[in-house]
């Protein structure tokens, strides 16, 4: 055999081990996203029916109240996941990203499920809204777990390169189980008659994760742990759980408050502005039909998703600091004048129905998405990067949960308390504007760029 032939065998070689790889990543991609997907799904289908919930569960001679019971228990999910983070982070540090992976979506589905066959106020009393809290407890423990970690295990299979890019698809989960959850129960409400629906209709988004359930908990028997955690194992020392030696260390304390104030939060800030709160502004300030609405909110989630993975991707050539930063800086800039043009055309389009009021209240939410997709897209691989592998799950999942849970989730209720106190439906925008350029000017001052960064140390 020849020089040449040699050289032709083993670029041959190298190419079918190129071609493993990316089929072992492309699994296990499918797999946390898919895992992930189905926390959101679950997540998110308790908020979408809040509203139905309410009086079977809350029963009020007020309907308000029992409204803002069910909105107080969907709370109590996004309050609790950051101690879910810290139980299941600090797990995952101990026994591996794996049989964490494992736990958090048995648990979420199970109380999902478990939802979707509870006894309503009228058949048990009190024992129903206690039964249904003490199962979005669960919810919100899983979705800690989950959360987070989930980037650090499809992060640290990603390898050295290309890692935005790759890792950047977790991110359109969020959006994807928001979106697949409003259009199956916009479906059933025009399936079903009302009584129909209030009856038991409402029950079977949660009856649908009986079969999301087994294909996730299926497809993640099969996947393997980290390279990196194994080789953790092979060290000396014992792991241990690492939460508390997290605050210790300054360094990776630090990197936690840049994670949670620059990170973290603005993308919760700019995910809710975008997905959850303009559209109740549009439903309460500028009072546009409500199926028009929906209709934006499909169109705005489904146009961050190129956003997203093309940040991610850019993330890989320019660095990710550059690409969070203009992200962050484009919400700051444009989001409150972003809400007083959507109020303007909305009322003119109420006014004198066009295209055009339409065309612009579509360009908006494009720019508020692009703004969101740069801040998030680089974000999962961010998450791991920022951390050493033997402290990674647990200083990663915490303040990314309570960025998540505490600064987003309790968005669009300090934002209209603010306008509520104001007498203006603009003014409480300027919290979230605040914490952008709060967050923007740390960003660029102390924000490390970790594009080159060894996962493996």
């Amino acid at each position: 055999m020849n020089l040449h032939q040699i050289l032709n065998k083993l670029n041959n070689l190298k190419k079918i081990e190129e071609v493993r790889a990316s089929q072992h990543y492309r699994k296990v991609a499918i797999a946390a996203c898919f895992g992930t997907f189905l926390e959101w799904y679950d997540f998110l289908t308790f908020a979408t029916l809040a509203v139905v919930l309410g009086p079977l569960f809350f029963p009020s001679n007020d309907p308000n109240t029992g409204l803002l019971a069910s909105l107080a228990t969907f709370g109590v999910g996004m309050v609790v996941r950051p101690i879910g983070s810290a139980l299941f982070g600090s797990l995952g540090d101990r026994i591996g990203r794996k049989p964490v992976f494992m736990i958090t979506i048995a648990l979420m589905g199970l109380a999902t499920v478990s939802v979707g066959f509870l006894p309503t106020y009228s058949q048990i009393g009190i024992w129903a809204p206690i039964l249904l809290v003490g199962l979005r407890l669960m919810q919100g423990l899983s979705a800690g777990g989950e959360i987070g970690g989930s980037a650090v295990y499809l992060t640290e299979h990603a390898g050295n390169e290309n890692r935005g890019f790759k890792t950047s698809f977790l991110q359109l989960m969020g959006p994807l189980g928001i979106l697949v959850s409003t259009m199956q129960i916009a479906f059933l409400q025009q399936l079903l008659s009302p009584e129909e629906f209030q009856s038991w209709g409402w029950r079977v988004p949660f009856w649908i994760s009986i079969p999301l359930l087994i294909i996730a908990i299926y497809i993640r028997k099969s996947l393997e742990e980290t390279p990196i955690f194994l080789e953790l194992t092979k060290q000396a020392t014992k792991n241990e759980s690492q939460l508390i030696n997290n605050f210790r260390n300054p360094e990776i304390r630090n990197r936690m408050f840049l994670l949670f104030f620059c990170i973290s939060s603005s993308g919760a800030i700019l995910f809710f502005c975008v997905q959850v709160y303009t559209a109740i502004f549009l439903k309460t300030s500028v009072k546009l039909n409500p199926a028009l609405i929906d209709q934006f909110s499909i169109f705005a989630t489904l146009t961050l998703f190129p956003f997203t993975i093309f940040a991610g991707w850019l993330s890989d050539r320019i660095g990710r600091k550059p690409v969070v930063l203009s992200g962050i800086a484009l919400g700051a800039i444009f989001v409150h004048p972003a809400f007083q043009l959507l109020q303007y055309l909305g009322s003119l389009y109420s006014e004198m129905p066009t295209n055009g009021s339409l065309v612009g209240i579509g360009v908006i939410l494009t720019i508020l998405s692009i703004a969101l997709g740069l801040v998030v897209g680089p974000q999962t691989a961010i998450l791991a990067e920022l951390f050493p592998a033997k402290n990674r799950n647990s200083a990663a999942t915490l303040p990314h949960n309570l960025a998540a849970g505490w600064i987003g989730g309790l968005l669009p209720l300090i934002v209209t308390w603010l306008n509520q106190v104001w007498g203006n439906s603009l003014a409480g925008l300027w919290y979230p504007i605040s914490f952008l350029i709060g967050a923007g000017i740390i960003s660029f001052l102390y924000l490390p760029e970790t594009k080159q960064i060894n996962l493996n140390h």
